[in-house]
């Protein structure tokens, strides 16, 4: 029971999984948010570089491991 799902198909599924999932923890937790975008303009510029660069590679690893 497989079910032909093209490319393009398949990354309007992850985009809107994506806004879902991060329209939920805006809902949720708006307080929490605020928050972390605190902590975020406090962190190095260096450093955002390097938590998006790991994250980038980690998503990339976890989309290979599961093709």
């Amino acid at each position: 029971m497989f079910v032909d799902i093209t490319l393009a198909q398949l990354l309007l599924l992850g985009l809107g999984l994506l806004l879902f999932v991060e329209g939920l923890v805006y809902a949720l937790f708006p307080k929490i948010v605020e928050q972390l975008l605190e902590a975020l303009r406090d962190t190095p510029l260096e450093a955002r570089r390097l938590i998006g660069l790991l994250s980038m590679l980690g998503g990339l690893a976890l989309l290979w491991f599961l093709s």
